[in-house]
């Protein structure tokens, strides 16, 4: 399974940890803040706001570059005052990720300062070659093809020999249409594999996983030969 990768891509925010964590409340509250003072609003109709900028441009960040004049590092400032602290080391899954051959490389919509506070403190800097973040991708976000194609270009990854992880099904499309492995990381309760079991295949070469590093350490476990007894 997954025999022929050597280039592991994965998101960060709910995928590395889990979905509807504290830090998970703080990153809302922080974009819905920005959004609320660029737009001179209050946070309920900025709510409404962050909604359509997303579901537009991609990304809040992006939507309000291109309907205000804004510096995006202050858009982003807010990551400064996150207390990271939230997040639980998994030496699990880091243990998972350290056993992948090959490359790892996160991917995220968010910037390389908060990808790197939350790897720290999630024990998994280690784990990882590098971080693509969105201004490495010129403040195009995942899902679109722009950014995707930076990212492969970055790092040099040939597609074909390559899995993406996200949260996200839309950030999965452009990834399997150029060949890459895709992972689905979480879902809903009820769509879980049958028999509690932490993940499954959907498709060629697609999974939809529960239990992200049951899964990694399932890509490396040595196989059981049969016994000749």
């Amino acid at each position: 399974m997954l025999a022929d990768i050597d280039t592991w891509v994965l998101d960060l925010d709910n995928t590395l940890y889990p979905a509807g964590s504290a830090l998970a409340e703080q990153l809302t509250h922080g974009i819905l803040s920005s959004v609320a003072t660029l737009y001179g609003t209050d946070v309920v109709d900025a709510r409404r706001i962050q909604a359509e900028l997303v579901a537009q441009y991609g990304t809040s960040l992006r939507g309000a570059m291109t309907t205000r004049d804004i510096d995006p590092h202050e858009f982003l400032s807010f990551e400064r005052r996150i207390d990271y602290t939230v997040l639980i080391p998994n030496p699990d899954l880091a243990a998972a990720l350290r056993a992948l051959p090959g490359r790892r490389y996160v991917y995220t919509n968010g910037s390389a300062y908060h990808a790197e506070q939350a790897l720290r403190q999630l024990g998994l800097t280690a784990c990882f070659d590098g971080i693509f973040d969105i201004l490495a991708g010129d403040l195009v976000p995942k899902p679109y093809e722009e950014s995707f194609d930076a990212f492969l270009t970055r790092f040099g990854v040939d597609p074909g020999r390559a899995a993406m992880f996200d949260d996200l099904p839309v950030n999965l499309e452009v990834p399997f249409a150029r060949g890459m492995a895709t992972v689905l990381v979480g879902g809903p309760p009820e769509a879980s594999a049958p028999g509690g079991t932490p993940y499954q295949q959907v498709g060629d070469r697609q999974w939809q996983v529960w239990d992200l590093p049951a899964f990694l350490h399932s890509l490396t476990a040595p196989a059981v030969r049969p016994s000749t007894m």
